[in-house]
């Protein structure tokens, strides 16, 4: 019996960990290269896309140029649109019956018309109010502008595409701010400080983890909404409106419209990314830890899978 007690203990094997196969989801990967890999040769082998005349028109100065009229729309357009959002949710969320409404029915009415009627909408402006004028309301007027001269092509595109993403931005924003609890609002009150002020240090700086997202994707599709100006003849045109030109005068419309897609599809990735390292800024105290950049995320994938094997 006293052997018995003092011999050791058998230690047991070590556990050997072994992955769970998952034969569904390589079925699925080779079905999705194999698609790829179909879809791509028969893209790039097909004589009818015309790719030479892609390379010859991608870097052209007109499309070039094209490429930073876009741009100029979208920034423009974006700027008007989030200030203006900005201060209709302000009014949308105020006490007085008054300026509450006079918001509701701006948002009613530019999210209740196409964005394209009112483009045309002001770019005809002049067949309403051929005279512009500022002074005092049903008073004189000191200073006189043609509409024609005032508002062109440009300025017309840009105040359609600016008034309409107001209404929706003020939705965005107004979203951001409800989010917030109304404990943070009531503390603040509690320590004197205003309406205003409690908006701007406490109320929005909590809510842009709510309105960065839905602004980001705001900001790709106005970047894509842009060509709807090329209708009213923008001078000097954006990129559909250059590459329409060009196709107008060459008959290569596929290779053309191919050339403007790559250059939406370049500049979308880029506000893409953009967009991420914004969210992943304003989340910051939101939780524990940052989430993962692609690039690490790729790292960590790559070291579990050399784990593995």
């Amino acid at each position: 019996m006293a052997a018995t007690d003092t011999a050791e203990p058998v230690r047991p094997d070590e556990i050997k960990a072994i992955p769970v196969r998952h034969p569904g989801r390589w079925v699925a990967a080779a079905i999705v290269v194999f698609v790829g890999v179909a879809l791509g040769k028969s893209i790039a082998t097909n004589k009818r896309f015309q790719w030479a005349v892609v390379r010859h028109y991608f870097l052209s100065n007109q499309i070039l140029h094209g490429i930073l009229v876009t741009i100029e729309l979208t920034v423009l357009a974006m700027v008007i649109g989030i200030v203006l959002g900005t201060v209709l949710a302000v009014m949308r969320l105020s006490p007085n019956p008054l300026v509450s409404s006079a918001s509701w029915l701006y948002i009613w009415f530019f999210r209740g018309t196409p964005v394209l009627v009112q483009i045309l909408f002001w770019y005809n402006i002049a067949a309403l109010y051929p005279r512009l004028s500022l002074g005092i309301p049903f008073g004189p007027q000191f200073v006189h502008f043609s509409a024609n001269t005032l508002i062109k092509t440009f300025v017309a595109g840009v105040l359609a595409l600016g008034l309409n993403e107001g209404a929706y931005m003020a939705e965005i924003v107004r979203a951001g701010i409800i989010s917030v609890e109304e404990g943070q609002t009531e503390a603040a009150q509690s320590l004197g400080m205003t309406r205003l002020q409690t908006m701007r240090r406490i109320v929005l700086p909590q809510a842009m983890r709510v309105i960065i997202p839905p602004t980001g994707n705001e900001t790709i599709s106005m970047l894509k909404t842009t060509s709807l100006v090329s209708v009213i003849a923008l001078a000097p045109p954006e990129l559909l409106g250059s590459v329409q030109e060009v196709y107008d005068r060459t008959y290569q419309v596929i290779p053309l419209l191919l050339v403007a897609s790559i250059w939406y599809l370049i500049v979308t990735t880029v506000l893409t990314v953009g967009q991420y390292y914004l969210e992943r800024y304003f989340g910051r105290g939101a939780t524990r830890e940052l989430p993962e950049t692609p690039l690490q995320r790729f790292r960590r994938n790559l070291r579990l899978r050399t784990q593995y094997e």
